[in-house]
């Protein structure tokens, strides 16, 4: 399943919300990656930025250390301290999650109509029907009804499933396209499907964090901050499937996300880029 699937599929309930660790770590090794940095890098100072962001050193290291037992990391020992280096499934997971942290209309929808995904998991299979849930729910799909998912637009989901490919057999997926019809309208299986008014809350919180003026954290350093910006970025994505603006009302805020996402982003950009080199530039494991 997509790597990025699995670590943002966490929930957060309320306004005293966070992002969960393992985001916060994802989003901190594509910044680095961003800025040229492949590793490996310091245990501690991976550890210092997670704790600027909010995150305690021992939350830090529970989360590097499961990225390492999932084989996105490779923990290995450097004197009296730890490294922690990228392997080839964090870089292709750190590109798949770019392509989305970085597009210019993130919650568009691409084409007309629906993508449908039906699936048939055995029992035996609990772990590999929540595989498909969360790849599918991070792909924008929502279940119609048990088995079936639909998703906006034109989708293909190979792009989502093709991790998985190999644990699923040719007949327990099919997926196609469909058209709507005028006489059973869609906007009532919409509601129903997705949480109109929950999505809505996470762009008014996302706004209510990062708007302007409210984002100002004087005592956070700027990579920190940056790494937060991209976690909460990640859980609205995650969160907002991209849905037809016929759904959704003139007034839906996802522009205006997108609009605060990239101002916070440029302000914060070239500062955390500074922070980075003055971390990692020549540093040895200690």
């Amino acid at each position: 399943m997509s790597a990025v699937a699995e670590v943002s599929d966490f929930g957060v309930e309320g306004d005293a919300r966070h992002a969960h660790p393992r985001i916060l770590v994802l989003s901190l090794l594509g910044e680095l990656r961003r800025h040229g940095y492949a590793g490996p890098f310091r245990a501690v100072t991976l550890i210092q930025v997670m704790e600027g962001a909010g995150v305690s050193a021992s939350a830090a290291r529970a989360a590097l250390d499961r990225f390492a037992v999932r084989g996105l990391l490779r923990r290995e020992r450097a004197g009296r301290g730890v490294t922690y280096g990228v392997t080839e499934l964090a870089k292709e997971t750190l590109d798949e999650a770019a392509s989305r942290v970085h597009a210019q209309q993130p919650f568009a929808r691409h084409g007309e109509g629906w993508t449908l995904v039906t699936f048939s998991v055995p029992e035996g299979k609990r772990g590999l029907r929540h595989q498909l849930r969360s790849a599918l729910t991070w792909a924008g799909f929502a279940a119609l009804r048990d088995g079936l998912w639909i998703g906006p637009g034109q989708q293909d989901p190979e792009l989502s499933l093709h991790r998985l490919r190999e644990d699923l057999q040719d007949a327990e997926v099919v997926a196609f396209h469909a058209q709507d019809l005028s006489c059973f309208p869609m906007a009532d299986r919409v509601s129903a499907a997705w949480d109109i008014d929950a999505i809505r809350a996470e762009h008014e919180w996302f706004l209510r964090r990062w708007d302007w003026g409210a984002a100002v954290q004087i005592d956070v350093p700027p990579l920190s901050q940056l790494t937060q910006l991209v976690a909460d970025w990640l859980t609205l994505l995650r969160r907002d499937p991209g849905l037809g603006p016929e759904y959704l009302g003139a007034d839906w805020p996802a522009q205006r996300s997108a609009e605060v996402y990239w101002a916070r982003r440029n302000e914060l950009e070239a500062k955390a880029g500074v922070e980075a080199a003055g971390l990692l530039a020549g540093s040895a494991p200690v």
